[in-house]
């Protein structure tokens, strides 16, 4: 009875050992030539699958799912499949994904963080960790533009009882944002998958940087126009007065 609770856990760490074995096989162009003889309706679960299982099963550490999401978006351009469906699915399949992560963090996220695969990067869930305690639902959001923190944040999320309906904004909002944008990128790649697969990365980073750097700006702008910090401290209006 005791070994019951710890089955999803031992499942996702046999699927992504799984995963990680197709994965190293048939890498980048050749994992393209393979969706590109599927049927459309097969291209659709497989980018979904990708784009769910990157925060529920963590099979981000393995295949990031913006890799999967552009590759996508290539066969949207090549008419496999329909662009606004591909976008569709992606953003519908990464919201449901997270979802699913919050709950898996919520009731296992003691013993997955135990699991092998995260024992080593202890310090970066730590301070992913403290990043959520500090920004709450926003650290969800910005969380979706980098890869680690977009396989662990879900999960860490549901562990730290961020209320979900809070969660659920924030992760809506980056799976939008994420799931159209990366499809446009493949699309517009069109056969240039192998370089833009290289640049999405550096995508990633750009669109996070633009982010916080947004997000301190509205907080600096909101710190030197708030009323409460114009008066100085000591200062009333009845001393203004009487001058």
């Amino acid at each position: 009875m005791a070994a019951i609770p710890a089955h999803p856990v031992t499942m996702a760490a046999v699927f992504v050992s799984s995963v990680a074995a197709t994965v190293t096989a048939t890498p980048g162009t050749s994992l393209l030539q393979h969706l590109l003889i599927l049927p459309g309706p097969a291209v659709y679960a497989i980018v979904a699958a990708f784009a769910f299982g990157e925060a529920a099963i963590f099979v981000g550490f393995v295949l990031p799912g913006e890799t999967a999401v552009v590759l996508g978006g290539v066969l949207a351009s090549q008419h496999v499949v329909s662009l606004p469906g591909m976008a569709a699915v992606v953003v519908v399949a990464a919201i449901i994904g997270d979802s699913v992560g919050y709950e898996v963090g919520r009731h296992f996220g003691e013993r997955i963080l135990a699991l092998p695969l995260l024992r080593h990067r202890r310090p970066a869930v730590d301070r992913a960790r403290a990043y959520l305690r500090a920004r709450g639902g926003r650290a969800v959001f910005v969380g979706r533009f980098t890869a680690f923190l977009r396989a662990v944040m879900p999960g860490l999320a549901g562990l730290s009882q961020l209320p979900y309906r809070r969660f659920l904004v924030f992760n809506a909002a980056g799976g939008i944002v994420w799931g159209v944008g990366f499809t446009l990128l493949g699309y517009v790649a069109g056969a240039s998958y192998a370089s833009v697969e290289k640049a999405a990365g550096w995508v990633s980073t750009g669109l996070l940087t633009l982010l916080v750097g947004g997000l301190l700006v509205l907080h600096l702008y909101r710190r030197r126009h708030d009323p409460a910090t114009d008066s100085q401290p000591g200062t009333s209006p009845q001393s203004k007065t009487g001058e």
